[in-house]
């Protein structure tokens, strides 16, 4: 049944109203208010207010106005007299769902109009709420954009190409995170991680204490200790871990310096062959501080290309796998740039569709990569 709220001063009008619901069989409660102030106290439980412009405490548009600040869900329809017909025009504009001309309706059509507001109102209602969604959504992903990383690095001795894929909906940040740092004119810092759990925050707060710590020039060996000591203080749980794959790139001398912590190996593509870089396993960081070892890894001469990668790519190929992928002749005729995408493509493939873990790539290219 219909709860509707009659704010009506004038009885033999409010009669009139109860007898056309009455002879329609409107299954309709009827509750009575002769005052504006009268209804601000009745309005709580109403699904609809039938409301009268010409009220003694309340003229006009000034009336609705309090009446719709005090409405909350319940639709307000209007009743003007023949003369006043422009006022429920003005009245609609306002915020109510309709307006009624006494005299010129019957129970039927007043029936009709009471439901029909309802469901305007409600319609509005979910109208709202779905653009409260798509305005809050459009700003989260604002701010989680201008959150991804943007190498910072000025040589042309190589290239970086980066892919970054959360596996949350609607998400572009997971807990997944990458970055790319040059220090000087000879060296290029790199690092893929992934904090269990789809973290973005922490994921955020990892790869901008890595950079800090980067480009403020700590010792190789003392960065990832100082990245966990941030992992440990800014995590919400003690179960909160991450893994980490690190590489500095000598990039005169051809070499690199690469620690893991948990993570996958980088692979490397020299001579139409990928296969993993034989780094020596250091332990996940935030489970029991020790540093991760180091290990020194010398590049080919000509070209060459590292992937570092996070272990949402490889959750169905593994480490062989993805060597094998990168060892397809099909992977030989794509480009470096496109490289990563083409992969987590083919990742999706093997998945039988989308990947439910987060995937982030990082490819470092001297030469054409081959």
């Amino acid at each position: 049944m219909l709860r509707v709220l009659l704010v009506e001063d004038d009885e033999g009008d409010a009669f009139l109203v109860r007898e056309l619901l009455h002879e329609a069989g409107a299954p309709i409660d009827l509750v009575l208010a002769t005052s504006m102030r009268e209804a601000l106290t009745l309005v709580t439980g109403v699904e609809c207010i039938l409301l009268d412009l010409g009220l003694p405490d309340a003229e006009g548009l000034d009336g609705l106005r309090k009446l719709l600040a005090a409405a909350g869900s319940a639709a307000v329809c209007v009743l003007t007299g023949r003369s006043d017909e422009h006022l429920g025009m003005a009245a609609v504009a306002e915020g109510a769902q309709d307006y009624l001309v006494k005299g010129q309706v019957d129970g039927v059509l007043l029936t009709r109009a009471l439901r029909y507001a309802v469901e305007r109102k409600r319609a509005d209602e979910n109208t709202q709420r779905l653009r409260e969604i798509e305005l809050r959504q459009a700003e989260s992903a604002r701010l989680e954009r201008g959150l991804l990383p943007q190498p910072l690095m000025r040589t042309t001795a190589v290239a970086v190409h980066t892919f970054y894929r959360s596996g949350r909906a609607m998400g572009l940040l997971g807990g997944d995170f990458l970055d790319a740092v040059q220090v000087g004119d000879d060296r290029l810092h790199v690092i893929v991680g992934d904090v269990c759990g789809h973290e973005p925050a922490l994921g955020v707060e990892l790869r901008v204490a890595w950079r800090a710590l980067v480009l403020a020039k700590v010792p190789l060996d003392r960065v990832l200790p100082a990245l966990e000591q941030v992992l440990i203080s800014e995590r919400r749980a003690r179960e909160v871990f991450a893994t980490v794959a690190s590489a500095m790139l000598d990039l005169p001398g051809n070499r690199a310096t690469v620690r893991l912590a948990g993570h996958p190996p980088p692979v490397l593509l020299a001579g139409g062959r990928a296969v993993p870089v034989a780094a020596r396993p250091g332990i996940v960081l935030g489970v029991r501080p020790k540093p991760a070892p180091a290990t020194e890894l010398a590049l080919p001469d000509g070209d060459w290309s590292l992937l570092m990668y996070t272990d949402g790519l490889i959750e169905r190929l593994d480490v062989d796998g993805l060597c094998g992928l990168l060892d397809e002749p099909a992977a030989a005729e794509v480009p470096p740039a496109a490289l990563p995408a083409w992969l987590a493509g083919r990742a999706d493939e093997a998945n039988g569709g989308p990947l439910a873990d987060d995937v982030a790539m990082l490819l470092i290219t001297k030469g054409e990569g081959r």
